[in-house]
């Protein structure tokens, strides 16, 4: 495992090295773990977005703000970071974890990126995280749409479907790239009735399925 690869995808090269590897250590894998790493910036994570919101939009109630930020650190979103990063082949895991593919867990994945967080500022201090957090943020935050509906892709499509009494979509995966750490799934979204089919990827099968979804929502006639 070369955690310099982890250092240079954060953009923070650590002073304290023992940070980063206990950041990256599941207690699984015995000794110092990650947990209390990760209770840290899971509340660095919060105060970074809520603070960027704030400033970014102006004129939404608490409400959004709260709705937006939640959907921005909810376990989907930080697993998607991580895999984007490719976390899970700098993950120390314990043999039975490592068996059972905890490397691409979105548990496991969401809570190393919160650790390493936390791992962050002990050991730069809040301008340092800040910067990590926005700059692994900043594809999100850019197409943040704080008008956009709360629900998510799929959801929709399924409120769409019910509405008109035509049968729910069906998901399959068609394709799995990539080493297993860093896996890209590919899944096609079809809805017979309408005779469309629709192709999403992610790299887990749940976010695939949401890219699919919203692509069938752009295809369905109004």
């Amino acid at each position: 495992m070369d955690a310099t690869q982890v250092e240079h995808r954060l953009g923070h090269a650590f002073r304290d090295r023992a940070l980063l590897t206990q950041a990256l250590t599941h207690r699984s894998h015995g000794g110092a773990h990650n947990e209390r790493l990760e209770f840290l910036g899971d509340s660095l994570l919060n105060c970074v977005i809520a603070e960027d919101l704030y400033l970014r939009f102006r004129d939404i109630s608490e409400g959004e703000l709260s709705r937006l930020r939640a959907n921005l650190v909810r376990q989907q979103a930080l697993a998607e970071l991580a895999g984007g990063i490719g976390l899970g082949s700098h993950l120390r895991l314990g043999e039975g974890e490592m068996r059972s593919g905890g490397s691409r867990r979105p548990s496991i994945l969401a809570d190393c990126l919160e650790a390493l967080f936390g791992a962050v500022y002990l050991d730069g201090g809040f301008d340092a995280v800040r910067d990590v957090i926005r700059r692994l943020y900043a594809p999100l935050l850019e197409r943040l749409d704080p008008l956009a509906p709360a629900k998510d892709p799929k959801t929709l499509l399924q409120e769409y479907l019910q509405g008109r009494r035509i049968a729910l979509p069906s998901y399959q995966v068609v394709a799995t790239r990539g080493e297993a750490h860093e896996q890209r799934f590919e899944v096609e979204c079809a809805i017979a009735e309408l005779r469309l089919k629709t192709r999403g990827e992610g790299t887990s099968r749940r976010a695939a399925e949401q890219d699919a979804a919203q692509k069938a929502l752009g295809a369905v006639p109004p």
